[in-house]
């Protein structure tokens, strides 16, 4: 497996396995059981796939050390606020059994200008971008 080291240093696999639309549970873990086997290291999920709890089993049991895996998981665009976005690492993580996700995402967040337009009656500039970012950014690291 190839990897990408991140700016804090951490190391992201370049290739991963996505379980978008495997609504099974029982297929979602076979499917990340399968992708174990063969190599695959990074998982993407998120709330909405409703398979959270599936990936997470999968690689809680696969015998491989956590710090092996790389997770990524993602919040709907109804939980854009920072105490709603909280509560989604929240249940995120319980739904996981993990004790952190490695990278945690805004679901369709081209939804987010609209949002934004709507809260502040004009298009985002770069900085109040950036400030969205930074604050997402902060979520995962206190």
């Amino acid at each position: 497996m190839q990897y990408v080291t991140l700016n804090d240093g951490n190391r992201m696999p370049q290739l991963g396995f996505g379980v978008f639309q495997i609504l099974d549970q029982e297929q979602a873990k076979q499917a990340v059981s399968d992708a174990i086997q063969v190599g695959y290291r990074l998982f993407d999920t998120a709330a909405v796939y409703m398979n959270e709890a599936a990936v997470g089993k999968v690689i809680r049991e696969s015998g491989i050390d956590r710090s092996e895996f790389f997770v990524t998981s993602k919040f709907w665009v109804d939980h854009f606020s920072y105490e709603k976005a909280k509560q989604g690492i929240d249940e995120s993580l319980n739904k996981l059994g993990l004790d952190y996700i490695d990278l945690y995402l805004l679901h369709h967040n081209h939804m987010v200008t609209l949002l934004v337009l709507g809260e502040h009656s004009k298009k985002p500039n770069k900085q109040e971008k950036l400030n969205q970012l930074v604050f997402l950014i902060s979520i995962l690291i206190n």
